[in-house]
């Protein structure tokens, strides 16, 4: 069963990319018609479509009653956002400048929104209290964002009639085949946590979390080659605030959960996103750019994450902690 379970949840996995993927295409296109800012196309259209994996899992994950799988791919999601993602796309163009002020106060928004979870979680529980605190921050942060739209003069190209009607059903197509997916994903993550006796938060982080980021290191790579930085970093940015309020929001009001007897694996993958988010924020707001040197350091980052996640692991199985 443990191989069986393994092999499956790898490929409901691939499926999710690939669906993933193909949203992303069909989305942006779909969003090109419009003729929006490329800001505003990586995060209201771009990055709400590359968090839909995280979405999906989440929501499958709390109506079967296992939310803390949604908790850990939330964080893990975003510590490789923060960490692998912004690192490999640095260093594929040899660094990235950060000309534009709103960028970089979007990205110091971002960093008190990824607190927020840590925050409100304190008590060891996700309860709707909470989810209803995340969804507020989350429209809150749109509605924001929407004022700003006017301030970034990079623009993308319109698209004819025909392409937009056409990446509209491929969406609705990607969509439904990301429902299926993330069902079936879930469903076995479940069972392969059981089969090797690891907390579900524990298979989140490293496992599932690896999987539903794909997509947004997919895009971001294509966007940063094809000299759209802003577009990138609108898409970085808007993952991580879409994962930590909108997916955690809507989690919370399906399902209240304790967090224990896992809390010191929620902390731990909480103080490391923290830590990230502020590194990111720094190189954004204070130097305005981000070195290759800088995208090596985040990924050695997050190699030290995956480490310590280990050892604090071995900590719970010595303290009797399952």
């Amino acid at each position: 069963m443990l191989i069986e379970n393994l092999l499956l949840s790898i490929g409901a996995c691939i499926v999710l990319i690939i669906s993933a993927e193909l949203l992303v295409k069909s989305l942006t296109k779909v969003a090109f018609y419009f003729g929006l800012s490329e800001f505003v196309v990586g995060f209201m259209i771009v990055a709400l479509a590359t968090s839909i994996p995280e979405f999906f899992v989440g929501i499958t994950s709390a109506l079967e009653g296992n939310p803390k799988l949604s908790v850990g791919n939330v964080i893990g999601a975003n510590i490789i956002d923060l960490t692998l993602v912004i690192g490999i796309v640095t260093i594929l163009r040899r660094g990235i400048k950060v000309e534009t002020k709103a960028v970089r106060t979007d990205a110091l928004y971002m960093f008190i929104i990824v607190a927020l979870p840590l925050i409100l979680m304190m008590d060891q529980r996700i309860c709707r209290f909470d989810g209803f605190i995340l969804l507020i921050a989350f429209f809150l942060y749109v509605l924001r964002l929407f004022k700003q739209e006017k301030r970034f003069r990079e623009t993308v190209d319109h698209i004819s009639r025909r392409e937009f009607v056409k990446n509209t059903i491929f969406t609705c197509v990607s969509i439904i085949s990301l429902l299926l997916s993330a069902d079936f994903l879930v469903k076995y993550a479940s069972s392969l946590a059981i089969d090797l006796s690891v907390p579900p938060i524990l298979i989140g982080l490293l496992l599932i979390s690896l999987g539903t980021t794909l997509p947004e290191l997919t895009f971001e790579a294509k966007a940063i080659l094809m000299r759209h930085r802003y577009m990138a970093l609108g898409d970085l940015i808007g993952s991580v605030v879409t994962n930590t309020t909108l997916v955690l929001g809507v989690v919370a009001l399906i399902s209240e959960h304790p967090i224990e007897p896992n809390f010191l694996l929620f902390l731990t993958s909480s103080f490391f996103m923290i830590v990230v988010a502020f590194l990111f924020t720094t190189f954004v707001e204070c130097e305005k750019h981000i070195l290759w040197q800088e995208g090596i350091a985040l990924i050695l980052l997050y190699v030290l994450f995956v480490i310590v996640l280990f050892n604090v692991r071995m900590m719970e199985i010595q303290y009797g902690i399952h």
